[in-house]
């Protein structure tokens, strides 16, 4: 594969949904916690007991979509299912974007965060099964990667604008609320535009034939996978990598500016450099993408995990907003190439029928936003009462997740 590959027009559908649904987790990294805070500070709320509170709110999002997602993936594989699933979890999740701006109350926030946040992920699940539909396996480790990529850069054009709208709205008469009301309407807008494409173009490809209750039999193949999994071990044993390494990944891009914000570092520093991880990650992203022409996913994985590892001990000594520059640009070099490749490599080892089944137990493992790395951050936070132990602690996730996945690759040739 070379490093100028064109993308198909199916492809590039499947791409822009990444440019889409990256704008609201950009969101969510950067305005919603600095939001949160403001409306949990009026109501009296520590900084500790916010950081954990938000710890807790996205940890139920994993709960929530571990117990669904598998089943409804599975739902999804029978022919024709895979789309109409896809886009109402998809309007799920635009339609509670959209209804961030409008409450004051930070109980209220939470729960509709929680239900914006189960809408995006389980999106994610059907949307990372299609892959297998829209490319081959000679091409999926690059398309993956752009995916990632172009999302970075492309959820990077609705929130500049709102975040200009959220600065400078005042001087024009615009106020505080209704500024964050914009950017979060905004953001919703972008993603549902950018999945037109995706949801006028795609077409199941890789099925299993449709039986007679659908819902039973969806239990029935769930149930046997599980059960038999084991028996793959270079799926299983893959899984449990990626359940410790992932999990830490999206703990830090979760919980980046709400650790910032505990802190008391200047919360507009902590957006621009928020900004900032996006931009390196485009051409870091696009790089591991070529890279993966010359060399396996494997060794790429590997020191990509080994970088996040060390970025860990930094955060040991986070407490000033240079070194918080610093950690945003070197999470920005590694995230996307192990976010791509991981999924790519995934897509490569699984049944491509099972595809929906599959990638809703990978789900489980990280991209429902990380139950064990978000509950390890806010336990460690609130039973040391201090901040940068909780988020320290993630590095036991990156040292398992390394040695778990160096086990994996014995039993893959990719």
């Amino acid at each position: 594969m070379t490093g100028n590959m064109k993308l198909t027009k199916l492809e590039k559908a499947w791409v822009l949904y990444d440019v889409g649904n990256s704008a609201f987790i950009l969101l969510v990294s950067t305005l919603l916690p600095i939001y949160f805070n403001a409306i949990a500070q009026q109501a009296g709320i520590s900084s500790t007991n916010y950081l954990a509170y938000w710890g807790y709110a996205t940890s139920a999002v994993t709960i929530i979509v571990a117990v669904s997602g598998p089943v409804l993936g599975t739902i999804t594989d029978f022919k024709g299912l895979k789309k109409p699933v896809f886009m109402v979890s998809m309007l799920i999740g635009v339609a509670g974007c959209s209804l961030l701006g409008f409450t004051s109350s930070w109980i209220v926030f939470l729960v509709i965060y929680v239900i914006a946040k189960c809408g995006y992920s389980s999106s994610l699940i059907f949307y990372d099964a299609m892959i297998g539909d829209v490319t081959t396996s000679e091409r999926m480790d690059e398309v993956s990667a752009r995916g990632f990529a172009f999302g970075y850069i492309g959820s990077c054009i609705p929130f500049v604008i709102g975040l200009c709208i959220v600065l400078f709205g005042s001087r024009v008469g615009i106020g505080q609320m209704a500024a964050m009301t914009f950017a979060f309407v905004l953001s919703a807008l972008w993603w549902l535009a950018s999945t037109i494409p995706l949801w006028t173009s795609y077409k199941q490809i890789h099925y299993v034939d449709a039986q007679p209750q659908i819902v039973r039999s969806s239990f029935r193949r769930l149930f046997d996978t599980l059960k038999n999994i084991r028996k793959e071990k270079e799926v299983f044993v893959f899984l449990l990598a990626f359940f410790c390494y992932i999990d830490g990944v999206y703990t830090i891009i979760e919980m980046a500016t709400a650790y910032g914000t505990a802190l008391g570092l200047d919360t507009t520093g902590l957006m621009l450099a928020l900004l900032l991880t996006q931009i390196v990650a485009f051409p870091s992203t696009l790089v591991f993408g070529r890279l993966s022409g010359k060399y396996p996913a494997r060794i790429l994985i590997s020191i990509c995990i080994a970088a996040y590892t060390l970025i860990t001990v930094f955060a040991f000594t986070l407490d000033s907003q240079p070194k918080f520059w610093i950690l945003a640009v070197c999470v920005g070099m590694f995230q996307g190439g192990v976010q791509a490749l991981s999924r790519s490599h995934f897509a490569k080892i699984i049944p491509p029928e099972k595809s929906g089944e599959y990638f809703g137990i990978f789900d489980i493992c990280g991209k429902g936003a990380s139950f064990l790395g978000t509950m390890l951050v806010s336990v460690t936070s609130q039973v040391t009462n201090n901040i940068n132990y909780g988020v320290g602690s993630l590095i036991v996730l990156f040292i398992l997740g390394f040695i778990l996945f160096q086990k994996s690759c014995k039993y893959t040739s990719d």
